[in-house]
This record gives structure tokens, C-alpha cells and sequence, in this order.
């Protein structure tokens, strides 16, 4: 028989689920997918005048709205694709390179 070694674990290789399976649904409160970016936006709160375009470019939902006025960034879940930067017309959003 083959078996896994590790010290906690002793299964038999039929066992084990074949790569890429999803077994259960997952979501963004148990995951942290910022840690993925490269580039950060910004937010400059002074120029913003809550248009609202961002918001529902927002792939990530990473960018929180309350009474009709934008937030900073929920950067545990921007993963810096750069759309929110592209479509705001006044300039209220940066873009940079990440230092980690």
C-alpha cells in the first residue's frame, strides 16, 4: 500500500480527493485574497465627490459604501486590479506599487 507520510496523517493514496476539487464552498470572510496584489490603490478622501463609479466596478466588493458616501479600501479583499482607478473621473484614487 502507498501511504502519506506525515505524522498526523496515515491514508491510503484512494483516499485523498484528486487536485482542483472543490470539496466545500468557500468565502471571503474566511479567506484573505489582498494578500495576492501587486499594486495598491489609494483614496483621497478631499477629491471625492461619491459619484459612485467605482463602487460597482469593484470585482472584489472591496470598496465600502454607507449613507451614499464611499469608504476607505477593504484591503484584506482588494486584490489591485486597477478598474477603480480607471473609471474615477476627479482623481480620488491613487495607484502605486505595493511595498510589502
Amino acid at each position: 500500500m502507498n501511504y502519506v507520510k506525515d505524522s498526523n496523517l496515515n491514508l491510503n493514496w484512494n483516499e485523498i480527493s484528486p487536485g482542483g476539487t472543490i470539496l466545500k464552498g468557500g468565502s471571503s470572510l474566511e479567506v484573505n485574497t489582498g494578500d495576492w496584489r501587486v499594486m495598491i490603490p489609494g483614496f483621497i478622501e478631499e477629491k471625492c465627490n461619491h459619484c459612485m463609479l467605482c463602487f460597482p466596478v469593484c470585482a472584489d466588493s472591496a470598496i465600502p459604501v454607507k449613507d451614499g458616501k464611499r469608504g476607505d479600501f477593504d484591503f484584506k479583499h482588494c486584490k489591485g486590479c486597477g478598474v477603480c482607478y480607471k473609471v474615477c473621473p476627479v482623481g480620488a484614487i491613487t495607484w502605486e506599487k505595493e511595498e510589502k
